[in-house]
């Protein structure tokens, strides 16, 4: 069982790189815990992925999920308060000076260089998890299925995980 002081420093430093999505957070999560600390196996990892999208502030749940496993409920209600604090105290410090930062050109240049970094991020994060959770024909059925619903389709996202949910369990038999 880590320490509290230990799981609040860890996701407080997380807090700090918070930004542009849950996504670009897989592969730091999941080296932090799965591969250095070992608060979830990798099994208990991408269940915590699934179930996160359930939630709002997917991935940042994923968070309170490992914090739990580290720590039991206490772990789980520091991990959420330090992955938050961050962002948290930067909106307050900013959102009275946002008209001000929005139109400084410095600004808009940082965040237009962000970007690409960002989805780069994203895409690696989903090469990860595809590696360790696509390994047969049914796997990648899904994927190209849920794909193409969620692009083509005005199909919620939530009904689309249910529906992958149900056939990955019906595929286990």
């Amino acid at each position: 069982m880590a320490g509290l002081a230990g799981i609040a420093w860890t996701f407080l430093k997380i807090g700090m790189i918070f930004f542009g999505g849950g996504y670009v957070l897989v592969p730091l999560l999941h080296r932090l815990m799965v591969d250095e600390y070992g608060w979830l196996s990798l099994k208990e990892f991408l269940d915590g992925v699934a179930l996160s999208q359930l939630t709002p502030g997917p991935l940042a749940m994923l968070a309170t999920f490992s914090g739990f496993r580290a720590g039991g409920f206490a772990g789980g209600l520091v991990a959420t308060i330090a992955i938050f604090l961050p962002c948290t105290l930067l909106m307050l410090a900013i959102s009275s000076r946002y008209e001000k930062f929005r139109s400084m050109e410095l600004i808009r240049k940082c965040l237009d260089g962000i970007l690409p970094a960002v989805v780069g991020l994203v895409a690696a994060a989903a090469f990860n998890l595809g590696m360790t959770s696509l390994s047969a024909p049914p796997d990648f059925l899904l994927l190209f299925a849920g794909m193409a619903l969620l692009q083509f389709t005005r199909i919620s996202p939530m009904v689309v995980i249910l529906g992958a949910g149900a056939i990955g369990y019906l595929f286990s038999f």
